[in-house]
């Protein structure tokens, strides 16, 4: 039997949807299929299609046929060195979707030498000339019974209402959805109705998902719509990395309170791009914030508190590049953001706030808050306690000391805000075989 060897590459490295991956060891080469995923073709495909009632454990490469939900009380236990795909199907329905449902959890623990990845059907193939896009898996739906500022009868987004295996929220901080470290998620997500229709399956959607869960070292690349989108509860979040998204890379509402430390949001200005309802403006973010749809002003409000972010648009403002997109950090619809030892840089508005209610909150750490923007630094309430000295506006985006940290621009190294290790071998990996 043939055995795998990892063998680490030192860069942040993934398939890019517009053109062919090839060598692995380039910075988000965007070449041809890399020997790591014509090696792991080989390995043997379990398809399923079933709801998970009992403890079940998956290896190999795991084939998802259509929606699949983990309930009843069971536990999904994940490999390290797993991949999980989606079975194609033709009637635009969504596959590839796995759902930890309030009432079931997840044990999806890899490691730093073999992560668990779900990613693109057209990368396990076995043809290296194959082309992946976003899109192509459905994502990762955890549901729990956390605290949200929505009814807990309320179905997550992108999939149907009023079924109850799709509910989220309640009243139970400390709900524990299991573990997810060291993955990586890659070419999901999902439109329901259209572009940007408000009715999307995100790469990884977190909804009601209570403090007793462990969400760490967990890398989003080239998702159809946002990264990463926390629906309210409680949980707290680790070492996050969004790499081109075409929606927003981290998006918070409906009662969102939990922590997020040690993040990286990257742009590849090549990637797609969403726009929003009226017309072709760009409606990507680094952080998209709500209180809720509305804006409607509750007793639990969504108020992420943030700390060690970096959050990385273009480096230049023309209307290909940095234009394509839209805020570095979007506050709005009463949402508040509590945030500290931040650096926001390469978007036409580095942070805006808008909207009755709305604020970067006063607990934030001004003084450790550096913002640039091509055409505005910094905008609306609480934005004004950022010191002078830390807001910058120009057509070239200000690197804030970091080595070179846009991706578009050669060999990118976000140190010294690389503290999640951002660029380790966790991130990407050459296979190679030993008889």
């Amino acid at each position: 039997m043939k055995k795998l060897i990892l063998i680490a590459a030192a860069t942040l490295s993934i398939a890019c949807q517009n053109e062919h991956l090839e060598d692995s060891s380039s910075s988000f080469a965007m070449e041809r299929t890399s020997a790591e995923y014509i090696t792991a073709s080989s390995l043997p495909v379990t398809s399923v299609s079933s709801d998970i009632t009992s403890n079940t454990t998956w290896s190999g490469i795991i084939e998802i046929d259509g929606i699949v939900t983990v309930k009843n009380g069971a536990t999904l236990t994940i490999l390290p060195g797993t991949y999980i795909k989606a079975k194609p199907n033709n009637d635009n329905g969504p596959t590839g979707v796995l759902v930890i449902s309030k009432n079931g959890k997840i044990n999806a623990v890899g490691t730093e030498s073999q992560p668990i990845i779900f990613t693109s059907y057209r990368l396990l193939d076995g043809d290296e000339d194959t082309t992946a896009a976003p899109g192509d898996f459905g994502g990762v739906i955890l549901l729990g019974d956390a605290p949200t500022n929505v009814p807990s009868t309320t179905s997550v987004e992108g999939l149907s209402f009023g079924f109850s295996d799709y509910y989220f929220g309640g009243a139970n901080p400390g709900h524990n959805a299991g573990i997810m470290k060291y993955i990586r998620i890659e070419f999901a997500g999902y439109d329901l109705l259209g572009p940007n229709s408000g009715n999307e399956i995100n790469a990884l959607s977190i909804a009601g998902v209570g403090s007793g869960t462990t969400l760490d070292h967990i890398q989003v690349s080239y998702s159809k719509d946002d990264s990463f989108e926390f629906y309210g509860g409680t949980v707290n979040a680790s070492n996050l990395i969004s790499f081109a998204a075409q929606d927003d890379n981290f998006d918070f509402d409906n009662g969102y309170t939990g922590t997020i430390s040690c993040a990286l949001s990257l742009a590849d200005y090549h990637s797609s791009h969403s726009w929003n309802m009226s017309g072709p403006v760009s409606d990507s973010n680094g952080i998209e914030l709500d209180n809720n749809y509305t804006g409607t002003a509750t007793t639990l409000i969504t108020n992420p508190v943030i700390s060690n972010i970096v959050i990385i648009g273009a480096k230049s403002g023309v209307s290909s590049q940095g234009g394509a997109y839209e805020n570095g950090i979007h506050i709005r619809r009463n949402g508040k953001l509590t945030l500290s030892n931040a650096v926001v840089t390469g978007y036409p508005i580095g942070i805006k706030v808008e909207g009755t209610g709305s604020q970067l909150s006063s607990a934030s750490a001004f003084s450790t808050i550096k913002v640039h923007g091509f055409t505005t630094s910094a905008t609306g309430t609480g934005t004004a306690s950022i010191p002078a000295a830390n807001l910058l506006t120009a057509t070239t985006a200000s690197a804030w000391g970091m080595s070179q940290p846009f991706f578009n621009n050669g060999s990118w190294n976000v140190s010294p805000g690389n503290c999640g290790n951002f660029q380790g071998i966790w991130t990407k990996y050459d296979f190679s075989i030993l008889e």
